[in-house]
C-alpha cells in the first residue's frame, strides 16, 4: 500500500428504479422500522451488513421471521463477499452478490 494513497472496493446499489421497485415489500417492511434507510436506496450487502440491528428493530414483525429464516445464508454470503474483496478476489465476490440477490427475490416472494 501507498503511504499516503490507499485503494478502495465499495459496493454500491445499483437499481434500475430504486429499493422500492425493486423489492417494494422489502422496502415498505423496512420504511416501518426505517424511513431514511429506504430513501437512502441501500444496496443489498449494505442491509445484510445491518442485519442483526434490523433483526432487533423488527420485533414482532413478519420480516423479521423472514429474514431469520434466511439470516444464517445471508451472513454466510456476506462474510465470504468480504473475504474475497480483502484479498481482492473481486470477480468472486461479484458473482456472490448475485447470490445476495437471489436469497432478497425469495424474501421479497415470502413477504406479504
Amino acid at each position: 500500500m501507498s503511504k499516503y494513497m490507499q485503494l478502495t472496493v465499495t459496493v454500491r446499489p445499483y437499481y434500475q428504479k430504486n429499493l422500492k421497485g425493486v423489492y417494494p415489500k422489502l422496502a415498505r417492511n423496512l420504511g416501518f422500522i426505517d424511513p431514511g434507510l429506504v430513501s437512502r436506496d441501500p444496496s443489498l450487502y449494505e442491509i445484510v451488513g445491518q442485519l442483526d440491528k434490523l433483526l432487533y428493530r423488527l420485533d414482532g414483525t413478519q420480516l423479521r421471521e423472514v429474514l431469520l429464516r434466511h439470516g444464517e445464508k445471508l451472513r454466510s454470503q456476506y462474510k465470504i463477499i468480504q473475504e474475497n474483496i480483502a484479498d481482492w478476489h473481486l470477480a468472486q465476490a461479484d458473482k456472490l452478490l448475485y447470490s445476495i440477490e437471489d436469497t432478497f427475490d425469495e424474501i421479497e416472494s415470502e413477504l406479504d
